[in-house]
């Protein structure tokens, strides 16, 4: 019997779907569409196992909606400009597009060996001018509705690199590849107005009712609407107040001092006069400008010799620190802190010796504050007119008599900051405007775009080489025509990622989109990615549906519909006695059984199962599994092994069983072929008994993948699938043409069933099973009502409430006959002795209680 050679199999359908254009779509208004998006990749060079899992849960949906009758656009592309690309360029001598497109096109290579069903006709890359110059255009558009703005803003400054850090790259205050102390700098910035949308981000979170809630719930807090209330505080001494924001009001009896941040207009003015406040500042800028690195570090400040008025209690004043963790950029720069029911404002007032005023309670009682607060409920205390009052009620009444004394006001604030755009960078989308000293900041005219990166570049010197470029940045102003300069900065790589499912549906339009092409196929029906950008690239693409929305570009607000966040692939890790990470095959078993080097024959040790990464040598190579395995079976095992939504841990074990399976249904078709009917056969009248109950088991299967399909609940698929090849593989047949015909449309409808994971296979198949139409043509099965609803029914029966036995009866049978199935059983009859039956209780198709 000859075996199934996946290779020479996936190569020649590979060849069928290029060269019918399987999967090459227009807009139809004929036909109701149904987009499938993966998140397209970074294309550094090969694909990974945790893109098989990706790429293959994407591809099963698109198969399956394809068989199903929809238009279905399933494309691909490539989130091309970034740093990685100027990094090669500086350690190896590789111009940045050269080392991208190599890149491309072997990734390219990677993914089509895997058989994705995609529109390759409608590839983009964001590093071709084709793509950046209309994002350029966009940028124009959002300039010209005022969603763009240029303004200075604290960063992070690497000086050797000189660039500006994301967040994430800074590493202990360092810079992540010069390994420079990072600094804090204020730099003209080009922002995009987010934070006017903050209210529409949030509210709207509530209709992506098929997003994971953990994702809605990272983007609501993401935003991070407060309600809270704006107070002035009188400067003994001086003219003007100090305005802060809180959302605790009702604690401001428990205030014992006020914080500033180091960038507060009173923190610059004082520090021109005041070594330790000058001192203290440049060492906040030390710090990251993060939350998360400002909540990491020690809490620390500097008294500035101020003091305010407490608005509620005469003759009580706070003194006023500059505090190094208080956010310029978040509410006014300012607070006053309340030790006793906040765990910064505590540790902050221990180290200065500052009182601690507890003034909320558990049922009235003064709490213990030692070094932790208490910011549980309770009501307020020690709080004059707030005693006795529940936190919400207080917070309320506080504001109305603020509001009163006009020292204050209710007010509600978002955590959500403007996106800043700017990088300092070659590998970019230029951004297309241009410094002119007598007309200002003017945008590039539109007959110009794009701007295109010049080619000769070179990377010797830190920092931007487009600064560095002799002649490129040196333009004609586009308002008086004089000597102009034009803006070095590129974009924030995220801009690309932001609105590129909206390029897919005319890639090679000579606009930015065109209207009846996103009108026709947006939102994106189906959006797969990993946990990782459940905030940032998912917020600005919201954001930027919205923009395009104000631009006339589309009329749609949310880009994705449907979400789904996949589980990382994990993989078994080992170190040698040094503590060195080891490759898997360079480990193996000794006559002992220990688990050694194979080359020192030195003990190892398992590190345990871990995130794939090439530090730690647990990579698993996608194209030596295929080459080994076979794409399906790689398919079929990266879907079957757990839930999608959940980590993976890759075993060969695994991938080799599901080769396995490959090789058995290839197998079993190859053996039932001729004993079933010939293809498209009339349906015979008759069935013998063992047909029918195949036939059940077929349509029941059909009905409960599609359902799991449906759910993106693969696993649960495969394992249907799994059951009916056991029916199948049980099937007798008596060489009756019902036993032929049912024996056909099983395995019609397995091949039908495998076809979205496995679609090498299953088109090998369908040929074989005598079809002259592709299966990746042929509409999806449709179960049959009749043959999925249960026909017989398991009923318990009970005498004096214990279970004696169960019977199998018809479904809805007559309740006489079931009693007298029920008392014909032995166990029944013993159970009852020699008692009298005094009734018996018939609950229809569920159970039987005899009462003796």
């Amino acid at each position: 019997m000859s075996r199934y050679n996946a290779k020479t199999v996936e190569a020649k359908w590979q060849a069928v779907w290029a060269e019918q254009r399987s999967f090459e779509v227009e807009a139809n208004l004929t036909l109701p569409k149904y987009y499938v998006l993966e998140m397209f990749p970074y294309p550094s060079g090969r694909i990974h196992i945790g893109h098989v899992r990706n790429y293959t849960m994407g591809d099963v949906v698109a198969r399956y909606k394809k068989a199903q009758g929809f238009n279905v656009l399933h494309p691909m592309g490539w989130d091309a400009f970034g740093l990685p690309a100027e990094n090669a360029a500086r350690d190896k001598g590789v111009h940045p597009a050269d080392w991208t497109y190599a890149n491309i096109a072997h990734m390219r290579d990677e993914l089509k060996a895997m058989g994705l069903s995609l529109d390759w006709s409608k590839e983009i890359a964001t590093c071709h001018p084709g793509y950046y110059g209309h994002q350029q255009k966009l940028f124009l558009d959002f300039f010209e509705k005022g969603l763009v703005y240029r303004k200075e803003s604290w960063v992070n400054w690497d000086p050797v690199d000189m660039t500006v850090l994301a967040n994430e790259q800074v590493i202990d205050g360092k810079g992540w590849r010069s390994g420079a102390v990072v600094e804090k700098r204020k730099l003209d910035q080009w922002m995009f107005r987010i934070s006017d949308y903050s209210e529409d981000l949030l509210d709207s979170l509530e209709k992506l009712d098929r997003w994971p809630d953990r994702v809605r719930l990272m983007q609501q807090n993401w935003i991070g609407r407060s309600q809270g209330a704006r107070i002035s505080f009188e400067i003994i001494g001086e003219d003007k107040p100090l305005e802060i924001y809180t959302t605790r009001p009702d604690t401001l009896f428990g205030a014992s001092f006020m914080a500033v941040s180091a960038d507060h207009p009173l923190t610059q003015r004082l520090a021109k006069d005041n070594p330790a406040i000058k001192d203290f500042v440049a060492e906040c800028h030390r710090m990251g400008t993060s939350e998360e690195a400002i909540e990491k570090a020690e809490k620390k400040g500097v008294d500035t010799g101020l003091e305010v008025a407490h608005p509620f209690i005469p003759g009580k004043t706070l003194p006023v620190y500059v505090a190094n963790f208080v956010l310029m950029d978040y509410g006014t720069g300012a607070i006053f802190g309340c030790p006793a029911h906040d765990q910064r404002d505590l540790d902050f007032a221990r180290k200065y010796g500052l009182e601690v005023t507890p003034v909320v309670a558990p049922d009235n009682a003064d709490p213990e504050i030692g070094d932790t607060a208490y910011t549980g409920p309770g009501k307020i205390i020690n709080s004059d007119f707030l005693n006795g009052m529940e936190v919400e009620a207080a917070k309320a009444e506080i504001i109305r008599r603020l509001e009163e004394m006009g020292k204050g006001t209710a007010k509600i604030n978002y955590r959500l900051r403007d996106w800043g755009l700017s990088r300092q960078r070659y590998w970019g989308c230029p951004i297309p405007m241009i410094h002119c000293v007598k007309c200002g900041t003017m945008p590039e005219r539109e007959e110009n775009l794009p701007v295109k990166l010049p080619d000769d570049v070179t990377f010797d010197k830190p920092g931007n080489p487009l600064d560095h470029h002799p002649t490129w940045k040196h333009v004609k102003c586009p308002g008086c025509g004089g000597d102009a300069t034009r803006e070095t900065d590129t974009m924030d790589t995220f801009v690309d990622s932001s609105w590129y499912f909206a390029r897919f549906c005319s890639p090679r339009a000579d606009q930015p989109v065109e209207r009846e092409k996103v009108d026709y196929w947006l939102p994106v029906d189906q959006y797969i990615g990993g946990i990782e950008h459940a905030i940032l690239h998912l917020l600005y693409s919201r954001f930027y549906s919205r923009a395009m929305k104000v631009t006339g570009w589309s009329d749609i607000d949310e880009p994705f519909a449907g979400l789904f966040t996949q589980g990382m692939v994990t993989h078994e890790t080992y170190r040698s006695e040094k503590g060195e990470w080891l490759l898997p095959e360079e480990v193996g078993h000794n006559d002992a059984g220990d688990l050694v080097e194979l080359i020192s024959g030195k003990p190892v040790t398992i590190g345990g199962i871990e995130k794939m990464s090439k530090s730690k040598k647990n990579v698993v190579d996608p194209g030596a599994i295929i080459d080994k395995f076979g794409a399906d079976a790689a398919r079929w095992y990266v879907l079957s092994d757990s839930p999608p939504d959940r980590d993976m841990e890759w075993t060969d074990a695994g991938a080799t069983g599901a080769w396995r399976f490959v090789q058995r249904l290839h197998r079993f078709i190859l053996e039932h072929i001729e004993a079933a009917c010939p293809v498209h056969a009339p349906e015979p009248e008759e069935f013998p008994e063992a047909a029918k109950n195949l036939r059940k088991s077929a349509h029941k299967t059909v009905a409960k993948v599609t359902e799991n399909i449906e759910n993106l609940h693969f696993n649960n698929a495969i394992a249907r699938i799994y059951e009916f090849m056991n029916a199948l593989g049980d099937f007798k047949s008596d060489g009756t043409e019902g036993a032929k015909w049912a024996l056909r449309e099983g395995m019609e409808i397995i091949v039908n069933l495998v076809a979205p994971m496995m679609p090498h296979l299953a088109e090998e198949l369908w040929q074989m099973l005598g079809h002259d139409t592709i299966l990746v043509e042929t509409r999806w099965p449709q179960a049959i009502k009749a043959l999925t609803v249960e026909d017989k029914v398991t009923m318990a029966v009970q005498v004096k409430g214990k279970l004696r036995a169960t019977i199998e009866v018809a479904l809805d049978e007559q309740a006489k006959i079931v009693e007298e199935i029920a008392l014909a059983q032995k166990s029944v009859q013993n159970a009852i002795g020699e008692n009298t039956i005094r009734k018996i209780i018939v609950v229809p198709n569920r159970i039987v209680n005899v009462v003796i």
